[in-house]
């Protein structure tokens, strides 16, 4: 059975860091894009930063560009996403995610409506404290 896995979530002052990790199992992992998601109370659920699987290209938020880090080990099938300098308005319930084949990581981070990821992870709660 495909799953996901995070864990790396809490509670830290502004100017911190966290790194959040997802275990895929179940799936060919290495054959997927991925992603991260972040969904604040009372909004939307919104693309933070995803990677293709085939170049490993990463697109970011502009609001976590220089803060954050995407990564992957195809190894390990896990999935990472450093998080430094911190802010509150990055809190949030964050989830790992994969996709079989976006246009692009922007795309699938951007339109994931459309490009809906076939996997979701349970989520992990950020919370950054001013």
């Amino acid at each position: 059975q495909a799953q996901l896995v995070e864990s790396g979530g809490g509670l830290v002052q502004s100017g911190g860091s966290l790194r959040l990790s997802c275990v895929a199992s179940g799936f060919s992992f290495d054959h997927y894009a991925i992603g991260w998601f972040r969904q604040a109370p009372g909004k939307e659920r919104q693309g933070v930063s995803c990677m293709t699987s085939e170049d490993g290209g990463a697109w970011y938020r502009d609001s976590v560009k220089g803060r954050f880090t995407i990564s992957r080990d195809n190894n390990g099938n896990t999935i990472y996403l450093q998080m430094n300098s911190l802010k509150p308005e990055d809190t949030g319930v964050y989830y790992c995610a994969v996709n079989p084949g976006p246009p692009n990581a922007r795309e699938m981070c951007i339109s994931y409506r459309f490009f809906p990821p076939d996997y979701w992870g349970q989520g992990t709660q950020v919370t950054v404290s001013s």
